[in-house]
């Protein structure tokens, strides 16, 4: 049994990253284990973690489980979490409970939980004292040992919980099982070391480390000869690549080879606006490969509440580096992620945040209260904000945000966009898909359009979507 430590998990030395290619494999003893049996993933949080599952994905099939359409049909459960807001936790046990009480009609269900909370010490904890029923619980940094741990948890018939606070290491040529023919994520860095002062993925992920510029283009490539039409560049900041590798190739220079692959689409998530360079934002003007949206986080408007956040940027140098981008890339569109009442916010310095929404008007944004993560330094900052005060911060900034999204889309009524269409929409008889910049649109359309990169006429305009038709 290894159990989290989110001191140990803090701890960054000079110790160089392995990469390692050959770690992955699953024991005789279980490539049959999952005959005639079933899997369900519910997963929660970012691409990351969506990622991770198309992974447990395939481990799960080479042990020889199938996917369930439904909890109620398998064998066994994995919960593959998110620790970033109270609300993941929330849901989680929430969905914990439903598990429990399928255990009851089911005994023989396993039932896992990975991913984020695991790597956290109080989860786990509560896990131990108050969740014995669950079978195993694993962390960000051994995924790829599943086969391992199942193994263990069914031969001593007990919990089985394996979680490493770790800097990390890189492991290659784990299986993927894609959830997508047309769309893939591509990680091609983990971990972070910004320590921002509210969030604990740097505890849960562990160092920043970058895959080698050989492994990411190797692995587009192989996409491509596949018929892939898109690529997401993954890591918990993205314009920080290669910085870890002392070498002189940065993000700018991957999104450069990436491009050349010929790949018809590429994006990238999430950067930090302190990385975020003149060089990166020259490759993007440069290839119409690389798509023009942009996903930069403010989190706060006030130079002050940025301080506290440990951001290390200020509301100047942001809306400095939003005009660049804006003025250097053609028809880029640009979203962001916010935080009210971070401990300590005045009004004032709410002001401030709505102040940089007028200016900047952005496409979209992703808007949280704060929550509290435990052992972050901002968990044991004083917040004096009731939840009337929090809950009104909160819907006025949507107010602000909701007028500027629908302002940007209203400027796509009657324009030709190209869309990569994925799949049937909850609208019926609709395709669904994205624009180069990030809009969802509705299409009515034959399914034999599914995958292919179509000129769609926008013929209505909502606020988080557009309604359009092909044009031939």
């Amino acid at each position: 049994m290894n159990l989290p430590d989110l001191k140990a998990a803090k701890i960054r030395t000079k110790k160089e990253i392995k990469i390692i290619k050959n770690d992955y494999s699953v024991p005789i003893s279980m490539k049959k284990i999952g005959k005639d049996k079933k899997y369900y993933i519910k997963t929660y949080g970012c691409q990351m973690n969506v990622h991770d599952s198309e992974l447990l994905c395939a481990i799960l099939e080479d042990m020889s489980f199938t996917n369930a359409d439904s909890m109620e049909d398998a064998d066994i459960i994995i919960l593959n979490t998110c620790a970033i807001r109270e609300n993941a936790h929330n849901k989680m046990f929430g969905f914990l409970g439903r598990v429990k009480h399928l255990k009851g009609t089911k005994p023989d269900i396993i039932c896992g939980i990975c991913g984020c909370m695991a790597q956290e010490e109080n989860v786990v904890d509560s896990i131990k004292s108050k969740y014995k029923w669950v079978d195993i619980v694993f962390g960000t940094h051994n995924l790829h040992k599943l086969p391992f741990i199942l193994e263990e948890s069914i031969k001593n018939k007990k919990q089985e919980i394996e979680v490493f606070s770790i800097e990390g290491d890189i492991y290659e040529n784990i299986p993927v099982k894609r959830d997508s023919k047309y769309k893939a994520w591509v990680n091609i860095m983990l971990g972070c070391d910004k320590f921002c002062t509210y969030c604990i993925v740097p505890y849960t992920r562990g160092k920043q480390r970058s895959r080698t510029r050989e492994d990411i283009i190797s692995e587009v490539n192989e996409l491509v000869k596949n018929g892939y039409k898109e690529v997401t560049l993954l890591g918990q900041n993205v314009n920080a690549y290669g910085k870890d590798l002392n070498t002189n190739y940065t993000m700018g220079d991957l999104l450069e080879d990436t491009a050349k692959t010929g790949i018809e689409r590429i994006r990238f998530v999430t950067s930090h606006p302190w990385d975020f360079d003149d060089k990166m934002i020259d490759i993007i003007a440069k290839y119409d490969n690389i798509m023009p949206y942009i996903h930069l986080p403010l989190q706060s408007g006030s130079d002050r509440i940025l301080k506290l956040m440990g951001r290390r940027y200020t509301k100047e140098k942001y809306i400095e580096l939003f005009n660049k981008i804006k003025n250097k890339i053609p028809n880029v569109s640009i979203t962001t992620d916010i935080i009210v009442a971070f401990p300590g916010e005045t009004e004032e310095d709410f002001l401030d945040t709505l102040e940089v929404v007028n200016t900047c008007k952005f496409d979209s944004a992703f808007t949280f209260i704060y929550s509290p993560r435990v052992g972050t330094p901002a968990a044991s900052m004083e917040n004096n904000l009731t939840e009337d005060e929090k809950n009104n911060r909160l819907y006025r900034l949507n107010e602000l945000v909701n007028k500027y999204a629908n302002e940007t889309n209203q400027k796509y009524m009657g324009s030709i966009v190209p869309v990569l269409l994925e799949s049937v929409s909850e609208k019926e008889d609709n395709l669904m898909g994205y624009t180069d910049t990030m809009k969802l649109v509705n299409v009515k359309a034959d399914k034999k359009y599914i995958g292919k990169i179509i000129n769609v006429k926008i013929t209505d305009i909502k606020t988080w979507s557009l309604d359009g038709e092909i044009v031939d």
